[in-house]
């Protein structure tokens, strides 16, 4: 994977870092979800002894609630115990291992680089630093990993409108994917992408903050209630699924919503957004185009005229093949995770989204939203929060070529010159995509057509003119057939 720059680059420290995880760094490659028909028979054992668990936390629950049961329920409950002493003796566990193979650590054997969010973690050895330097970034890759904010499915909040809903187990996994996106973006701007989970309480105040953004009640400003709410325009409703696209534009509505709502100095989502499409609204296809012109209108309507340029998240939903991704646009994907502006992909396997936040070879690393969890509420300034919810150890990966080609990737750019930086990296990551560019870089975009395409000498960016953007949609290239 060609690398595009070093700022990125996390040297790893000569001494180990304090941070213990309460549970051990352990691969999970079984597919993510539930709601994929086509299992593999390592899956469907993975589902079996995940229910048979689930069951005893069900009568855990039923048990410290009523203590009134009758005798044909303690029986059952006599019966579950037998089941889990079983399930849980050393001979199960064997049975499970040779099923499901045993517990493997995420990360490959390779001395490959990891690139996680913009980070890249250098575990390659060489005479001179034998294992130790490996292990230290081993190690501060695992701290960066835990770190990112974890959504997942939830029980047990409000009713969603009318729908009679306290949950959104096997349908929200992609609004839970989208939060967690724009959870990092929060983070980013707040507290820096050097921000670690705190080990010790208090905890930031800002991150808490950021935290009781993304909570289950109307309250909350971007919870799964005002997500659902905000893309009825774009078929969200409660109960069902929906693409990258769709929940692009959702946010940006909700985006919109919130800032109309609120003065400048205090939005809940202090940066512009900005869905970068193809022609007529991304239906037809065809490589998006991100117009320097329309990024700056969105700064100018953020601010509400009073800056030139404001921090902005950019959106991109892509369709990069029929039934799998093709594989010409995965060196391209993975070259996105080096860019200092990364914020990961919405994606997954097919009818199963998550949250794609690094890369190592042609392996992706994700957080997984299809965990139930209780519903979780405290206040905006409790610094003594229990967050453990909101973040995971597991650190699970899937082949990028398994990955739907229906996503969404996402970038921050803080500042007009990181937004120029990027600009830079994605146009030169377009020009080395063989044909294949996930999307390009124009100074403006016009429904006119014209026939020159060619790059002018003195852009600062090296981006296409309009001319050129124009050409590439006008065309029904390849990007929307393969």
């Amino acid at each position: 994977m060609k690398v595009f720059r070093d700022r990125g680059a996390v040297s790893p420290s000569k001494t180990t870092t304090t941070d213990t995880p309460k549970s051990s760094f352990i691969s999970d490659s079984s597919e993510p979800g539930s709601t994929d028909t086509k299992f593999s028979k390592p899956s469907l054992w993975s589902s079996f002894f995940a229910s048979a668990f689930s069951v005893f936390d069900i009568y855990r629950d039923s048990s410290s609630t009523s203590h009134n049961e009758a005798p044909h329920i303690r029986h059952r409950n006599g019966w579950t115990s037998s089941v889990k002493k079983i399930v849980t003796s050393g001979t199960m566990r064997r049975i499970q291992e040779r099923v499901l193979g045993t517990s493997k650590t995420g990360i490959s054997n390779t001395t490959s680089d990891i690139w996680l969010l913009g980070a890249c973690y250098k575990i390659s050895q060489d005479d001179s630093s034998g294992n130790a330097d490996a292990t230290n970034a081993l190690a501060a890759f695992h701290r960066d990993f835990s770190s990112r904010i974890l959504i997942t499915y939830r029980k047990g909040f409000d009713m969603i409108e009318d729908s009679k809903l306290t949950s959104d187990v096997n349908w929200g996994c992609m609004l839970r994917s989208s939060q967690m996106l724009v959870a990092q973006a929060l983070l980013f701007h707040r507290l820096g992408r050097s921000w670690r989970k705190p080990l010790d309480k208090p905890l930031d105040r800002d991150y808490v903050e950021i935290l009781h953004l993304f909570g289950d009640s109307e309250a909350s400003a971007f919870s799964i209630h005002n997500l659902l709410q905000a893309g009825k325009a774009y078929g969200l409703a409660a109960g069902s699924w929906v693409g990258p696209y769709a929940m692009c534009r959702s946010w940006e509505s909700l985006a919109r919503s919130k800032r109309e709502e609120t003065n400048l100095e205090y939005q809940t989502l202090p940066m512009a957004v900005y869905v970068v499409s193809g022609c007529e609204d991304g239906e037809r296809g065809g490589a998006p185009v991100l117009s320097i012109e329309d990024a700056a209108r969105h700064c100018s309507e953020f601010s509400k005229g009073r800056e030139d340029w404001t921090p902005i998240l950019l959106l991109v939903p892509l369709v990069l093949g029929l039934d799998k991704i093709n594989p010409r646009y995965i060196p391209s994907l993975q070259a996105t995770f080096t860019f200092p502006q990364s914020l990961g992909i919405l994606g997954g396997k097919p009818g199963a989204s998550t949250y794609i936040v690094g890369v190592q070879d042609e392996n992706a690393f994700y957080l997984d939203p299809h965990e139930v969890q209780l519903v979780v509420n405290f206040s905006r300034d409790d610094v003594e929060a229990n967050t453990s919810s909101y973040h995971c150890d597991v650190v699970r990966h899937i082949p990028l070529e398994l990955i739907d080609p229906s996503l969404a990737i996402g970038f921050y750019c803080g500042d007009k010159d990181d937004f120029d930086d990027f600009c830079s990296l994605a146009s030169k990551l377009a020009d080395e995509s063989n044909g294949a560019p996930l999307f390009t870089v124009a100074n403006s975009y016009k429904s006119s057509k014209h026939d020159s395409s060619e790059v002018r000498d003195d852009d600062p960016h090296g981006v296409m003119t309009m001319n050129d953007a124009e050409e590439g949609c006008l065309n029904e290239d390849d990007w929307q057939l393969l």
